[in-house]
């Protein structure tokens, strides 16, 4: 059920990624950094998920920005 919303180029090596996930039966909005150099190409452990159920909550504090 993995559905990539969008991205942000960060720099020349990395980008920030908003999925929509499952994840043990929860749906959330995954929000990580991913990589691509020489290096390593994939995911980084940066990130964040925030359940479902919690979207509202996150979208006012963002619409404060």
């Amino acid at each position: 059920m993995d559905e990539e919303i969008g991205r942000i180029r960060k720099n020349d090596t990395s980008e920030v990624v908003v999925r929509r996930t499952e994840f043990k039966g929860s749906i959330g909005i995954d929000i990580r950094e991913y990589l691509t150099s020489e290096r390593y190409t994939g995911w980084s452990k940066n990130g964040i998920r925030i359940p479902q159920e919690q979207w509202p909550s996150f979208k006012e504090i963002l619409d404060r920005v």
